[in-house]
């Protein structure tokens, strides 16, 4: 199914209404469009009104169907066409009998649900995609439906549709970065219809917005400007073109393997959330994606035009710019049960294009089994299996042999909540790529060794955030994991880290700090193609863009906290990969205390970390602003 092309939301004069962006009009193509007017227009003696509330009764119940569609698989169900066509048929019905409609009783705000569900159809969308045109898409309609202010129309339960309508508005413009001007203008008018409508909502409604308020106020806190300096997406105007990164020499064989899909997983009790988008996955579902040309520049106060996309006639299409490389499939998933999670990884591995690799995303606290610290080899998890063969006759008793587990949802039902390192063990005959961020997360070590056929490349977090000034008790939870930071927005999680929140640097010395910052990451690149003893688990991530540059951000991370004074050098305050990275990266060797240093340098915090006493450093180049290969990777 083409998604319904809607670069316009446009009125006739009758009813007022304005061109909000200019373009073609609402149909899977201008030839289709057309046959739907005529077969909508009231033609054969039938009344346009009759035909209308007819139609509406029908998009209601094709809309239930979609929404209760899986967000997952590569084949997508017919019904988010049939979807598209009869809202189409609506909207075009309604500019069209404008007035007969309203004579007939249509109501103001009937219209705008009717903007704002084809807005939903576009989000639902892009869950399943992850394509961002999808999600600008969205944006315009919301922002139609905003400005002409369809939802102020008095009825019954009105506010209740406001609200909702306000929420989901809200999570698209987070999403998109619409930091500037939207995010705080949705926010304030949540709160003010929230306060408004307290005397008409029933209390159980009120008590349920009043949590979501709360929710938003703690995303935004955490979600601060200083957290939006740069874009998290792989921005071509902060980030280098893929062709001109540092390659793996053609005598090292390698299979090409690029970042198709992604699951991204994150539950803690109290976390920082917003509906069922978490701070940490929020982060991460924009680092793996391409940021639209030029949009973040736009939105973020770099231009005088307005986000709302009225004065950018060809956002839409810059948006579609074909030289950006598809965003890899994600399904981000809150709290699921384990059989749901494995029942999506399985769909995910089986639909897997060749030559392609999966991430997968974990972050949850974790239960320490019965052996205290993580095992570093396989043979836990292979005794695990052996409990589940029928010749083993061996008396099994679940807490001496109970392994260390993640828990995805609150700790009761071991059985459906907790899921166990062996438990991807199945699914790796295909390349993964995993990111675990957890206190047991050495416990997926055991995977290694044990892969069914193709090695796992993965990133382990820290086992203890206690290490960290401006990461310690309760206050993890509400600015997110440090690890996820360091990999999604490295210099602001190096800023933490030292105690610096950000509202002191001025925009200039945050830029020199990038360009620092940059500059190490590339040194690390360029030494990592060059060695001979690199594991070819990392030749194909260092293949891939967006893989690369998690990767050299991890290499920032793990040099970081081994030469952060706070740390004291302990094991579980480092992080870790497997398998293991050349000693030229590691996180003492002289090329990363260089790196490291020169960023401390520039922040003043340079007494903060432990550094070589050496008489003589390597040289430390001075970034340039316009050198490709001094952006960040």
């Amino acid at each position: 199914m083409t998604p319904v092309s809607s670069t316009t939301v446009q009125g006739n004069s009758g009813g007022g209404e304005r061109n909000a962006s200019g373009g073609a009009t609402m149909a899977s193509s201008p030839q289709q469009g057309q046959g739907q007017v005529q077969g909508s227009g009231g033609g054969g003696g039938v009344c346009p009104a009759e035909q209308f509330w007819s139609l509406l009764d029908k998009a209601d119940r094709r809309f239930a169907r979609v929404r209760d569609l899986p967000l997952f698989g590569r084949q997508e169900p017919a019904e988010y066409g049939k979807a598209f066509r009869i809202y189409t048929q609506l909207w075009r019905m309604q500019q069209e009998h404008r007035h007969r409609l309203l004579d007939a009783g249509l109501r103001r705000w009937q219209v705008g649900e009717i903007a704002a569900r084809i807005a939903h159809l576009y989000y639902s969308q892009y869950q399943r995609t992850s394509d961002t045109a999808l999600l600008s898409e969205a944006f315009v309609f919301y922002h139609a439906v905003l400005d002409r202010a369809y939802f102020l129309d008095d009825h019954l339960g009105a506010s209740t549709k406001h609200l909702r309508f306000l929420a989901r508005f809200l999570l698209v413009a987070l999403i998109l970065s619409r930091r500037a001007q939207t995010v705080p203008r949705l926010a304030g008018q949540i709160r003010s219809l929230l306060d408004e409508s307290k005397k008409t909502l029933q209390e159980a409604d009120y008590r349920e917005w009043k949590h979501v308020v709360q929710e938003i106020t703690r995303f935004l806190k955490a979600d601060s400007p200083f957290m939006n300096k740069r874009p998290l997406r792989y921005s071509y105007a902060f980030d280098p073109p893929p062709e001109i990164l540092p390659t793996i020499p053609p005598t090292v064989k390698k299979r090409g393997l690029l970042l198709s899909d992604a699951i991204l997983c994150s539950y803690y009790h109290n976390e920082v959330k917003f509906t069922d988008l978490t701070l940490d996955t929020f982060r991460m579902l924009q680092c793996l994606e391409w940021e639209p040309c030029g949009s973040f520049a736009q939105n973020n106060g770099y231009s005088a035009h307005d986000e709302s996309g009225q004065n950018h006639p060809n956002l839409l299409k810059d948006l579609r710019d074909a030289a950006l490389p598809p965003n890899p499939l994600k399904t981000v998933l809150y709290r699921p049960s384990v059989p749901h999670f494995l029942k999506v990884l399985a769909t995910k591995c089986v639909e897997l294009p060749l030559n392609t690799m999966m991430l997968i995303y974990l972050s949850a606290a974790g239960e320490v089994g019965s052996s205290g610290l993580g095992p570093d080899t396989s043979e836990r998890v292979v005794n695990s299996f052996s409990q589940f063969d029928i010749s083993n006759t061996r008396a099994i008793t679940s807490k001496e042999d109970k392994e260390p587990c993640l828990w995805l949802g609150c700790r009761e039902g071991e059985g459906s909540n907790c899921i166990y390192p062996c438990d991807l063990i199945p699914f790796t005959r295909r390349p993964l790529f995993l990111v675990i961020d957890s206190n047991i997360s050495y416990a997926f070590k055991s995977i290694h060794g044990a892969e069914k056929g193709e090695t796992a490349a993965m990133l382990l977090s820290p086992s203890s955030r206690s290490c960290a000034v401006g990461f310690s008790g309760d206050s993890t939870r509400q600015s997110g994991s440090q690890f996820t930071m360091f990999l999604t927005a490295p210099l602001q999680a190096f800023c933490f880290l030292i105690g610096n929140n950000g509202l002191d640097i001025i925009d200039k010395d945050y830029n020199k700090a990038e360009e620092l910052l940059s500059l190490s990451l590339n040194e690390w690149a360029m030494t990592l193609v060059a060695s001979s003893s690199l594991d070819p688990a990392w030749v194909e991530v260092l293949g891939d863009p967006l893989l690369r540059r998690l990767l050299l951000r991890f290499i920032f991370c793990r040099a970081t906290l081994s030469l952060f004074k706070a740390s004291n050098d302990k094991a579980e305050c480092l992080p870790s990969c497997v398998p293991p990275l050349p000693e030229s990266v590691g996180g003492e060797s002289m090329l990363s205390q260089c790196c490291v240093m020169r960023v401390a340098s520039f922040l003043g915090a340079a007494d903060q970390f432990s550094f070589a006493e050496v008489t003589t450093w390597p040289d430390i180049d001075e970034p340039t602003s316009s050198g490709g290969a001094d952006k960040e990777l």
